[in-house]
């Protein structure tokens, strides 16, 4: 099998480097030359929660070569129309694609490649890139050796090619076959808009949130607003690291210390990691906030659900990209526990 991770930034240097010291034919491809030279003269360095190294092979875009067998995909969602048009003629027929990246893209990653290449997942750890060739691990490493991936087919099939994909990712971390795929996603998007959102809108790691009030409990209506727009499009919400995530709904106000302890277990083990869409503020670089946080208010349209948390993240985030700043985190602050004071208000006069 002829493997490519396409989008070898923070979380794909660490997949590559982890696959081709299992002995994969692995190309890592990346548009950043200094990373790619690195990579190819020294290998693969992982540190953080582990140290580990591994010689790879990469190369940038445009000398890609031959055809894939499984293509990961890493790259951001700014970018599919391009990157999965220049992707196709290095597939076969029967090669796959698995979407690994934020958000629920499959749809549109099925039209440009074929819905029956797609295959989608979701990364269940954290990275932050250090420098070229370098990626630290940013979640527990028996956390990430226990849950790295969810996988699985569009339809919730079991297939043989699942399972033997499921193989190669296991070489990784952690690989669990999910038969609500879609699920699995929303999940996933739930805990990006909760955490990721808030540490770039905030400029803070997971760890900032879940030590501050106001952060944490910003956080718990973030998922709450996510739970229930997702509920009235006919999502059921899948568990992530043995964790039920639809128990994070809230029935009121009442429920949020009770949710807050729950977050602040579950997310311990991430607490070092920061969003790799402060990452991109930080570079002046666009990042993905539509398609993270910005899902939850486009799905919320004539639902009748309000989402003024998610909202509030997205206006954040905007404004730092429009400025090419990077966000204060007590200034920004100041309008989530505004907006908290509104919820509380409300729920007193109901």
């Amino acid at each position: 099998m002829r493997i490519a991770v396409l989008g070898a930034g923070s979380l794909g240097t660490i997949v590559g480097a982890y696959l081709a010291d299992g002995g994969m034919d692995v190309e890592l491809i990346d548009a950043y030359q200094e990373h790619v030279d690195t990579l190819n003269r020294v290998g693969a360095k992982v540190v953080g929660t582990t140290e580990f190294h591994s010689k790879v092979k990469a190369v940038t875009p445009e000398n890609k070569s031959g055809k894939y067998d499984l293509v990961l995909l890493l790259t951001k969602q700014l970018y599919n129309d391009s990157v999965l048009a220049e992707l196709l003629p290095f597939l076969n027929e029967d090669s796959v694609v698995c979407s690994l990246q934020n958000g629920i893209p499959e749809q549109k990653v099925s039209s440009i490649v074929g819905a029956e290449r797609v295959i989608a997942g979701s990364v269940e750890f954290g990275a932050t890139f250090i420098e070229p060739g370098v990626s630290e691990l940013t979640t527990a490493y028996d956390q990430f050796k226990q849950y790295a991936f969810q996988i699985g087919e569009l339809n919730g099939e079991t297939t043989d090619r699942i399972r033997k994909i499921q193989t190669v990712l296991e070489l990784v971390g952690g690989t669990h076959i999910s038969d609500n795929l879609v699920g699995t996603k929303w999940s996933k998007l739930l805990i990006n808009n909760a955490f990721s959102g808030l540490s770039a809108a905030l400029n803070g790691t997971y760890g900032d949130i879940l030590d501050h009030e106001t952060g944490i409990a910003s956080a718990v209506h973030i998922a709450d607003e996510t739970i229930k727009v997702g509920h009235a499009n006919g999502i059921r919400f899948a568990s992530m690291g043995g964790f039920d995530l639809e128990s994070l709904e809230l029935g009121s106000e009442s429920d949020v210390p009770e949710r807050i302890r729950a977050f602040r277990t579950t997310m311990e083990p991430s607490r070092l990691l920061r969003a790799s869409m402060l990452q991109d503020l930080e570079k002046k670089r666009k990042t993905e906030i539509d398609y993270i946080n910005g899902v939850v208010p486009q799905m919320a349209e004539g639902k009748d659900i309000p989402t003024p948390f998610n909202d509030l993240v997205v206006a954040q985030v905007r404004a730092a990209e429009e400025t090419r700043t990077v966000p204060d985190f007590d200034t920004n602050l100041q309008a989530f526990e505004k907006l908290l004071a509104v919820e509380a208000n409300k729920q007193s006069l109901s």
